[in-house]
């Protein structure tokens, strides 16, 4: 059954991703946005959804949400392959851009997301502990 929950989330969150990345534009300059947006957002809403998972919802809607359907939806692969791309293209500045606003955005975003779900289950009464 966990498989079957993985794989349904992973549907979704595949789908999700391929939607939203032929809804935005490609930047000029070769800066990969459609990724680093996903990405992003990806850790906002897992740094967001483990923290209230852990209060609110069952194991079985971790593995459906957070394994499958997230993990489909970000990529750290294409965000790799993407960076080799740009750095063979010589695109030196803008791989370095990509791989640091990517690191210091998406941390900033999953800590803003679990500081968010935490005071969301304060406000409820609940704890994460």
């Amino acid at each position: 059954m966990n498989y079957l929950l993985i794989l349904i989330g992973g549907f979704f969150g595949a789908i999700l991703r391929y939607l939203i990345g032929l809804s935005i534009h490609p930047l000029s300059n070769g800066f990969p946005i459609q990724t680093f947006l996903i990405n992003i957002i990806g850790c906002f809403f897992l740094g967001f959804f483990l923290p209230m998972a852990k209060v609110k919802l069952k194991p079985e809607y971790t593995l459906l949400i957070g394994t499958g359907f997230t993990g489909a939806f970000t990529t750290f692969s294409t965000f790799s392959l993407e960076n080799v791309i740009l750095m063979d293209e010589k695109k030196l500045l803008v791989s370095l851009a990509y791989i640091i606003s990517s690191l210091v955005v998406g941390i900033s975003l999953a800590y803003l997301g679990f500081k968010v779900a935490e005071k969301f289950n304060k406000v409820k009464g609940e704890t994460s502990s």
